[in-house]
């Protein structure tokens, strides 16, 4: 692991004062606040005493199978047609590239952009010590840290490009906070069909219907809006993959708390089942107004 460029992205959680590497795993603000880092390349950074807990080891499990098998990869390739190649200056030689994942999960799509960039690091964040372990896995370009992006992130002011926001909770304003001038944000957000025939069986969970307007009114001021791209296409799941697909997102947690399973009929389990994937892609740019 590399302490210094995860301290370089970081703040201390105690009074928000910047923190320093002390090797071999030690992170201490100039206060004298201090944790220890993970030697597999990232810190908990969460409050004593936190009680929320995030994604657990079987979601993870089941959102890696799904995910490796290729079944959101029009996600992953949208997000690389989006931003573009020298477009809107992610990709300028010039700059360093720093690219933050807010509710990482497995680091799936984290990865997947790193892949297309050279010269690029990122730090993987989720309320999940469990995603974040995940997402740093093999990788000597991803740096982690566990924290509450609702609640807001530890780390410090203007220190991200981008920051990637992919089903995961937004704080608008910490997303503005931690960008630098002109950093981008990226947010992926579920469609109005998105898993339309598993919600109408009631298996997965309902869609805000104005999820689209909440998500430009919390932007309001703070972003510049630069581009929304739909995805939309029909998928042919096996049941294993259904299965998987409930199992590593809202639904399972859904499931969980009502003490109930998700198990159909024998017959629906011996085809492929039509699912439908839709997401929009927002792209907007920190706004640098006065005020803001």
């Amino acid at each position: 692991m590399d302490l210094d460029r995860l301290a370089a992205w970081l703040r201390c959680p105690v009074c928000g004062d910047d923190l320093q590497a002390v090797p071999p795993l030690v992170l201490r603000c100039r206060r004298g606040h201090a944790v220890d880092a993970n030697k597999r390349g990232y810190a908990s950074l969460l409050p004593a005493g936190t009680r929320v807990t995030g994604d657990t080891a079987e979601m993870l499990s089941a959102r890696g199978r799904f995910l490796d098998a290729g079944h959101y990869s029009p996600i992953s390739q949208g997000i690389a047609d989006v931003l573009g190649i020298g477009e809107h200056g992610v990709t300028d030689a010039d700059r360093s590239r720093r690219v933050l994942d807010a509710g990482c999960g497995t680091g799936h799509y984290l990865r997947a952009l790193l892949d297309r960039l050279s010269d690029a690091h990122g730090l993987a964040a989720d309320l999940s010590v469990d995603a974040v372990r995940t997402a740093v896995r093999g990788r000597h370009d991803v740096d982690g840290v566990v924290a509450d992006t609702w609640a807001g992130l530890p780390v410090r002011d203007g220190v991200a490009d981008l920051v990637l926001d992919v089903f995961a909770p937004r704080n608008m304003a910490d997303f503005h906070r931690v960008l630098g001038r002109g950093g981008l944000l990226l947010i992926v957000a579920a469609g109005p069909e998105h898993l339309r025939q598993l919600r109408e069986a009631g298996r997965a969970v309902g869609i805000q219907a104005d999820k689209r307007e909440r998500i430009l009114a919390s932007a309001d001021a703070l972003f510049e809006p630069l581009s929304e791209t739909r995805i939309r296409h029909d998928l042919l799941l096996p049941a294993d993959d259904i299965d998987r697909l409930l199992g590593m997102g809202p639904s399972a947690h859904h499931r969980h708390a009502r003490g109930g399973s998700d198990v159909p009929c024998p017959e629906a389990r011996s085809s492929p089942i039509e699912v439908t994937l839709d997401v929009t892609i927002h792209l907007m740019r920190r706004s640098d107004s006065p005020g803001t």
